[in-house]
């Protein structure tokens, strides 16, 4: 089915341990957008100024990415992101950030795209992922991401969104932040309280948690089970480690592209209930760990479908129980 995407589309300088990526195309969207088409069709909107080079353009190409929400703004400038990576790489520090056109008004979803029934709204001002959600067709799955500074200065609108969504996906740290709970599953359960049917907690390194209410969500049909461990179906709990890649030369993308795996397949199956969903965390652990493994979308964007299946088949033989 459709999948549409919203967020930063962008120009990234990042520094790691392993080297520096100078002027390289980066953005939440895009990462989401390289690793979602891996699994689905991706209607890409996001707006970019007029020193976005064509060469970048021309990327989206070599991939199902219909770029027809793309605006370029003449008189505008892209955003740009410096970030340095050091130690574990857990975290990046922003040198610099130049908002540029994202601070301009946002772009508008093509009559065309209108009718996307999956959409993922990456990172952005709360009220302005509502008006992005005003413009849809009646959507069969929305689902939210968010940063701490809309959460410290915005919290409001941040719940607000959230009682229009039905999912989340965020950071351990953002949770904490959002719902002032340490315990991870406690803070899914409270945000589940302001209207979301789920919320997948990411852990970085250790993996990710998901916490829903399985009286909300879809029913899956009979022997669709993922493969993979997981509590009862009836508490809507699912704990997954990370997929064990030992190359980690940039974690620039990696959340998003995480969230692409994870849109994509439930856009691809066409389901939304509770085991497909452990289903598609899985692919997204997969996804995220081919992004960290080069700078910028070096891997990512050059990957394939057998590459992902690969990861897929290792990922099931290490987390398989007896």
């Amino acid at each position: 089915m459709s999948l549409l995407v919203t967020g930063t589309i962008g120009i990234d300088t990042v520094e790691t341990p392993f080297g520096k990526a100078a002027e390289v195309l980066g953005g939440s969207a895009v990462y989401f957008s390289f690793a979602a088409s891996l699994l689905s069709p991706v209607r890409l909107v996001g707006v970019v100024g007029e020193d976005f080079p064509r060469s970048f353009r021309e990327m989206f190409q070599q991939r199902d990415i219909d770029t027809a929400g793309l605006e370029l703004r003449a008189g505008s400038k892209t955003f740009r992101w410096h970030g340095k990576y050091i130690g574990d790489m857990n975290a990046a520090e922003t040198l610099r950030t130049d908002l540029n056109v994202v601070s301009e008004r946002p772009p508008l979803i093509p009559e065309a795209f209108r009718d996307s029934k999956f959409v993922f709204l990456a990172n952005t001002h709360p009220a302005l992922q509502r008006g992005f959600i005003d413009q849809l067709k009646g959507p069969r799955l929305v689902v939210c991401d968010t940063m701490n500074l809309w959460i410290s200065q915005f919290r409001e609108e941040l719940i607000e969104t959230l009682g229009r969504v039905d999912g989340v996906i965020f950071n351990d740290g953002e949770a904490r932040l959002l719902t002032g709970e340490d315990n991870l599953i406690l803070a899914g359960q409270r945000v589940l309280n302001w209207g979301p049917k789920f919320v997948i907690i990411k852990k970085g390194e250790h993996g990710a948690v998901l916490v829903s209410d399985p009286q909300r969500l879809d029913k899956g049909s009979a022997g669709s089970g993922s493969g993979h461990p997981s509590a009862d179906a009836d508490d809507g709990l699912f704990v997954m480690p990370a997929y064990p890649t030992t190359r980690v030369v940039d974690p620039t993308g990696a959340g998003d592209s995480f969230a692409g795996g994870v849109m994509g397949h439930l856009a691809s199956a066409g389901q939304t209930d509770l085991e497909a969903i452990k289903s598609a965390m899985v692919r997204g652990a997969c996804l995220a760990s081919i992004t960290i493994e080069s700078f910028s979308l070096d891997s990512i964007r050059t990957a394939r479908k057998a590459d992902l299946e690969k990861r897929l088949a290792q990922f099931r033989r290490i987390s398989s129980h007896t």
